[in-house]
């Protein structure tokens, strides 16, 4: 595993991710190289490995636990887990992390090839041609009086071992352990959800970058007002973030309020009021933002009033909803107690917040969905644990009288929970984006 104070723990964040505190929008932003992302990725993995695995285990009281993928079908835990340099998983692969008399983990691929750094080579198929009794050899060794698979009612991300695999895996192991098959759920959720102190760091710079792309496209840079519309705004997004070397995990998408009803189409125009929902993966981590641009009218030098008072609205929002976040809380019950809070305050609140890390939408405690106000069953009633991140997604509607009708300020930043409550990765919107 690691050494040398963790390789001077990942060389520093390969030197703080290129000496990017917060990133402006004027700045260009500063991205690793492909090698340098995979030595950073390939080295956090170990470090999670080695840090997160052993007490979460023994928190779950699991003994042995077993990923099992075939290539380009594979597990979505197993994904987070690969070598940088493997980009699927290759013929089948099996991971396999177990207790030891230690108190630490052991760490094994029983695959026909070397995996990486993190991963002992558990079969030798010269000396043991068939790789299932090369797994139920270790699994005897170790005696444990569990084995936890991937199999979950509530977390797609943790229900990965598909049947194919798992047939073949209870054909060929021995009968004394069919009985001591158990589900992986509350192991697999606790590995996507909770980050480590060093990812902490290197989120707030991806979270940085997404904010960055966003303050470009809602710039004149990139809009001409007037021609540009909305889907080409779409295109540009996904177009930049290719020439960046990066991913976006889903389609960006880009909406229009205004005023008249005279400009019925998806041109940008002067007095518009722009929303984005965007993210980007980077370093197997995602982001998940959604902000607000207006669009100067001749003569203007910032937004009207009102809408200036509609986004403070939606950041009233925030804090109330954050403010509910506490350990043990379910999300269901963040939920209520938000909603009960925020329309005593007068607002008219639809909250949607997800955890966030190696997906989009990733396992951990759903508060709300916008169309499950009510709560979400299963997923809602997991409770919040520190140390996790989450997309704070949420919109407040606002009846604008100069407008004479309501609009929805759609707001969606990207925040951690720890021991000191709810803080944005890399701050949030607290005023509107201005296009002149």
């Amino acid at each position: 595993m690691l050494n040398t104070k963790t390789r001077l723990t990942v060389v520093l964040l390969i030197f703080m991710l290129l000496i990017s505190p917060l990133i402006k929008a004027n700045d260009v932003p500063e991205i690793l190289t492909m090698k340098q992302r995979a030595a950073l990725i390939d080295n956090m993995t170990e470090l999670r490995v080695s840090t997160l695995m052993p007490p979460l285990m023994k928190q779950h009281n699991i003994d042995m636990w077993i990923l099992i993928s075939r290539e380009y079908n594979e597990d979505p835990i197993l994904k987070t887990m690969l070598p940088a340099t493997w980009l699927s998983a290759r013929r089948t692969t099996i991971f396999m992390f177990a207790l030891n008399r230690q108190g630490g983990v052991d760490a094994y691929a029983i695959a026909p090839y070397k995996v990486g750094n993190v991963f002992k080579q558990g079969w030798n198929k010269q000396d043991q041609p068939n790789q299932w009794l090369a797994l139920n050899s270790l699994i005897k060794q170790y005696k444990p009086n569990n084995i936890a698979l991937n199999t979950s009612s509530y977390w797609g991300h943790a229900d990965g071992l598909v049947v194919g695999d798992y047939n073949t895996l209870m054909a060929n192991l021995p009968k004394q352990y069919h009985t001591k098959i158990i589900s992986a759920e509350p192991l697999a959720v606790s590995w996507l959800e909770l980050r480590i102190p060093q990812e902490v760091e290197v989120y707030k710079h991806i979270v940085a970058l997404a904010h960055h792309i966003i303050a470009e496209g809602f710039s004149s840079k990139v809009i001409t007002v007037g021609q540009t519309t909305s889907d080409d705004l779409v295109w540009w997004f996904r177009e930049r973030v290719k020439e960046l070397k990066l991913h976006t995990w889903f389609h960006p998408s880009v909406t229009i309020q205004r005023a008249d009803s005279v400009h019925d189409d998806n041109v940008i125009q002067a007095g518009d009021l722009l929303h984005v929902d965007f993210g980007i993966t980077y370093l197997r981590l995602n982001t998940d933002t959604q902000q607000h641009a207006y669009v100067l009218k001749a003569g203007e030098t910032n937004a009207p009033e009102y809408l200036v008072a509609a986004l403070k609205s939606g950041n009233k929002l925030q804090d109330i909803f954050t403010a509910q976040f506490a350990k043990g809380k379910t999300g269901n019950e963040v939920l209520a107690a938000a909603r009960k809070a925020a329309i005593k305050e007068g607002l008219k609140p639809t909250i949607y917040s997800h955890p966030l890390g190696y997906h989009g939408h990733g396992a951990g405690t759903t508060l709300g969905m916008w169309d499950a106000q009510q709560g979400v069953s299963g997923s809602g009633d997991y409770p919040l644990h520190l140390n996790t991140a989450y997309s704070i997604e949420l919109n407040n509607a606002v009846f604008i009288k100069a407008w004479g009708k309501e609009i929805r300020i759609m707001l969606e930043e990207d925040a951690f929970f720890d021991a000191t409550g709810v803080w944005y990765l890399n701050g949030r919107q607290t005023q509107l984006l201005l296009v002149k």
